[in-house]
């Protein structure tokens, strides 16, 4: 087990290993999440995160969304500091400070970029998918740009919540604050970029899924790992378990395959045995082994 102290010098480690790149995908992702903010976001009325008070802030008062963007992304930084300590908020303080002035230049770059509005779902898709590659590759090298996620991290923590709820919740409330100053489809459209960035920001991180990890129970245990093991070529684990009602020890076959081979296991181990149990997932990262 590691102390404390250890497990601070494992993470400063880490966060020092390969800077160079890491500050060079927070970088880029920071501009392109700024490019899509004032190219796509803005001009749509799309409201989610402190991004979406300065569109509100924006369209009805005139106000500059980077300022809005620094000022809250300061408050937040100031409450993470006391409520959530200095080392969670020391991450956040580079992107908070960054993004909205980003914003701003890039406000000025690209102000004389016309885009049209007429297909605003494409424009969101599009925007969205910008943006959520920005955000993926920012988590990516291990910062965030402050705002609302701070404002999770504070929720979840006080509040009780899972992280994945204390989302919804805030930006549920930001959206939702668009109906007030916009219409219906707005708030649609929030939604629908929303859900966008979430999967782009998960497949940048995680990235495409290229392996698929199979958990087997199954009676015919032999059987099914002589046809993974000769047949395919692939190695296997064998986990001890047991049953949660009867409580009976049962073999367990782990084994990871190439997705363009999760078809064939998955049908071999049915004509092996038709009653197997077996659980699939996807399996990001494979390192080590054969």
């Amino acid at each position: 087990m590691f102390n404390k102290k250890e497990k601070n010098d494992m993470v400063e480690e880490i966060y020092s290993e390969h800077r160079l790149v890491r500050y060079s995908q927070f970088i880029i992702g920071v501009i392109l999440l700024a490019i899509a903010f004032n190219v796509f976001i803005l001009p749509l009325k799309i409201t989610y995160g402190v991004s979406g008070i300065a569109v509100i802030l924006n369209n009805k008062l005139g106000y500059d969304p980077s300022i809005v963007i620094l000022l809250g992304s300061v408050v937040l930084l100031i409450m993470s500091y006391f409520l959530l300590g200095k080392r969670r908020t020391a991450n956040s303080v580079i992107g908070s400070i960054l993004y909205p002035l980003f914003v701003k230049v890039t406000g000025v770059l690209i102000g004389s970029l016309s885009i049209s509005l007429s297909d605003p779902l494409l424009i969101t898709i599009f925007g969205s998918v910008i943006s959520g590659f920005g955000l993926g590759l920012i988590f990516k090298s291990g910062f965030t740009t402050g705002g609302t996620d701070i404002l999770n991290h504070i929720v979840s923590k006080y509040f009780k919540m899972s992280l994945g709820t204390s989302m919804y919740f805030t930006d549920g409330l930001i959206i939702l604050s668009g109906l007030f100053f916009f219409d219906w489809t707005v708030v649609m459209y929030s939604l629908i970029s929303l859900y966008i960035i979430s999967i782009m920001t998960d497949k940048v991180v995680l990235g495409i899924s290229q392996s698929k990890m199979f958990y087997i129970i199954t009676e015919h245990e032999t059987s099914i790992k002589k046809f993974i093991m000769d047949h395919l070529n692939h190695g296997v684990t064998i986990l001890e378990g047991s049953g949660g009602f009867t409580g009976n020890r049962q073999k367990v076959i782990m084994c990871i395959v190439p997705t363009k081979e999760y078809f064939i296991v998955k049908e071999g181990i049915h004509k092996i045995d038709p009653d197997a149990f077996f659980v699939v997932s996807d399996a990001y990262e494979v390192s080590g082994g054969e």
